[in-house]
């Protein structure tokens, strides 16, 4: 039965040049890693996996329950209070991943009464969040002020949450906080920020919340991951003591979910620590970034992300086979992973290239969009 019923989706797929294939990398790949999000470029070092093996000793390698049963270890509140402490918090709420840590929050304010207003190019987590929130959900153009002020203004229900991410995981476009949040506090909206692409990149590393002055307000969340500059998994949403409770009371995704495990909190906080004790690396990203951009012929980015248009989904695998025959390992977003449906080269820049690998990298990078151009 699954043949008869599967087999035509898959075919309609391959025919669009849309079938993705998992390809398992090995632990002494020599590839040049442009593809991967460990933005510091700590997933690596010795203080961060040093940190995880010590907690598997003292903790066992699984948190045993969820975090209202057994799972919340000393390790999940230092955690909380440090990243708190680091973006400019009341307080925080890890989650086991960051995908829940935005369902978590958003169904947890969501419902009826509830408006939720989403950016278009907000990542699938706030969209999936939105769906499974019972509220009323409006999509607005992408980074559109005007838009959100227009719905909000309109809007019948009590509360309203607008969503959006400070720095865009395909574009790397910045979202215009500053006006956001005064648009939500006038018409008495929260407004959620996805800082995945902000936190170790950003504001000097605080991300662009911190940097825009909106730490600690009453009307502004944050939501983050740890998977990407912090070289570990997880998820936290930060805010007002006044939303953690009621997340610990209300979220099912945290609720219902065994605990993040504690070994990677403590990766999570070994990374947090080298982050404040070498504030450099948020700029050595930046630098790398740029001079990415300039080899694929784009304009620099606002986070870690360059991203490179491509003439079509098959043009853009066939790029990314180009540069792994030749040493270095890019993304490869196609529909629906891309909110503008144009496919692309996604290049991660991060601290830990040397100056060699980059300029290898940016020679291959700038050969292969040649090649399918």
């Amino acid at each position: 039965m699954l043949e008869e019923w599967l087999a035509p989706k898959a075919a309609a797929l391959e025919v669009r040049g849309l079938t993705r294939r998992l390809r398992a990398r090995a632990a002494d790949d020599d590839l040049i890693d442009l593809a991967g999000n460990d933005y510091l470029g700590l997933a690596r070092d010795s203080r961060v996996i040093e940190a995880a093996a010590e907690a598997v000793c003292r903790w066992g390698t699984g948190a045993t329950a969820s975090r209202l049963v057994t799972g919340t270890t000393t390790l999940h509140e230092e955690l909380e209070s440090a990243l708190a402490a680091y973006v400019g918090q009341a307080a925080g709420l890890v989650f086991s991943s960051g995908y829940l840590a935005n369902l978590g929050v958003v169904t947890a304010l969501g419902g009826p009464g509830t408006l939720l207003v989403s950016d278009e190019h907000v990542h699938a987590s706030l969209i999936d969040a939105g769906r499974l929130a019972r509220s009323r959900v409006e999509i607005v153009p992408h980074n559109d002020v005007e838009a959100i002020t227009k719905v909000l203004a309109e809007r019948n229900e009590p509360h309203a949450v607008v969503a959006t991410e400070s720095v865009f995981s395909v574009l790397s476009d910045e979202a215009s906080l500053v006006p956001l949040a005064e648009v939500a506090a006038a018409h008495n909206a929260v407004l959620l920020v996805d800082e995945a692409h902000g936190l170790g990149v950003t504001g000097g590393g605080r991300g662009s919340v911190h940097a825009a002055g909106l730490a600690g307000l009453d009307h502004v969340i944050v939501t983050m991951t740890l998977s990407k500059a912090l070289a570990s998994q997880g998820g936290v949403v930060l805010g007002p003591a006044v939303l953690r409770e009621h997340l610990i009371n209300r979220s099912r995704p945290f609720i219902y979910d065994t605990a993040l495990t504690p070994a990677a909190c403590a990766a999570a906080l070994a990374a947090l620590q080298v982050l404040e004790a070498e504030p450099d690396r948020p700029t050595a990203i930046h630098s790398a970034a740029a001079r990415l951009a300039a080899a694929s012929g784009v304009a620099a980015a606002a986070g870690a992300v360059v991203s490179v248009p491509m003439p079509g989904p098959r043009e853009t695998v066939r790029a990314a086979e180009f540069c792994r025959d030749n040493g270095v390992l890019v993304g490869s977003f196609r529909p629906p992973s891309v909110p503008d449906g144009i496919s692309r080269l996604r290049l991660t820049a991060h601290a830990g290239l040397s100056d060699d690998e980059l300029a290898r990298a940016c020679a291959v990078i700038s050969q292969a969009i040649s090649e399918v151009s």
